[in-house]
């Protein structure tokens, strides 16, 4: 068995590629795949495998591929730009008979408004007419989309959005690495779909108490106009369109966009996911 990662440089990738040898899948069963192999060269002196990939070069694609038996696609960061790259390792994976694809695709893809989803959307589109076994990872929000902002909320004192009292099932990225190994790992997963979020979903509100008891200091939910948050992200540096994407985006999480049932992230991983509390304190030690 021969078992491609996309985007291993990335964070998620190099957890994945992380996770499956710590489920002892052979190094040499493992291809990690990048922009830029040398930020493989870990993996690499471990025995995993690396070779270039570049979504936008489609011989690459094709060459990053050769033997494999079941790929994991990771979505590019690329946003406007993503459905064709997706479609190039699609069609890449079908020319070498793959027998599994799986693709990190968004939670509630089949129901969601959000423009994020969008490119998910399209992209599961094209696998289920593409003749590729496949499973959909659909992935709830990373805990490090906030976690990792953590200074910025403490420098201006509080956080803001447009999410209301809408309820995130985030996890950690980790969460959701060894989510992916656990599938890439068994049999009989061409046609499911897995919903993946944590176990205990949490407001703005509630995300801001963490903070505040974590760090000792008053952090408050500020919740705002869709329009004036992405002016806010705007003032911040956040180009005006992905500004917008991320408003309307939390106006997915009021509407329970981002609310994950079913417990299919904690059945794969074998154990309760990375909480708020905990993914808060672990950051907050580090600021």
């Amino acid at each position: 068995m021969s078992i491609v990662i996309t985007g291993a440089t990335g964070q998620l990738g190099r957890h994945v590629v992380e996770a499956l040898l710590e489920r002892e899948v052979p190094a040499r069963d493992i291809i990690a795949t990048g922009r830029s192999v040398e930020k493989l060269a870990g993996f690499a002196a471990s025995g995993v495998h690396v070779r270039t990939m570049d979504y936008e070069d489609a011989a690459s694609v094709a060459e990053a591929l050769r033997g494999a038996t079941k790929v994991l696609l990771i979505s590019g960061n690329a946003i406007g730009q993503r459905v064709e790259q997706h479609r190039t390792v699609i069609q890449a994976a079908k020319a070498e008979g793959v027998e599994l694809l799986a693709y990190t695709s968004v939670a509630n893809a089949g129901t969601t408004g959000m423009k994020l989803a969008a490119e998910h959307q399209a992209t599961e589109a094209i696998l289920k007419e593409s003749g590729v076994p496949f499973v959909l990872l659909r992935n709830g929000w990373y805990l490090e989309n906030y976690t990792e902002q953590l200074p910025g909320t403490l420098a201006q004192g509080a956080l803001a959005g447009s999410a209301g009292d809408g309820r995130v099932s985030g996890a950690a990225r980790a969460d959701y690495a060894h989510a992916a190994a656990a599938v890439l790992v068994a049999e009989d997963q061409a046609g499911k779909v897995y919903e993946l979020g944590g176990d205990d979903p949490f407001t703005m509100a509630e995300l801001a108490a963490e903070i505040s008891a974590a760090t000792g200091r008053t952090i408050t939910y500020n919740n705002l106009p869709a329009g004036d948050y992405a002016g806010v992200l705007v003032g911040a540096g956040v180009p005006q369109p992905f500004a917008e994407i991320l408003a309307d985006t939390d106006l997915g999480v009021a509407r329970g966009d981002l609310l994950v049932t079913g417990g299919d992230l904690r059945k794969l991983i074998g154990r309760p996911a990375t909480s708020l509390a905990e993914a808060v304190r672990t950051a907050a030690a580090s600021v």
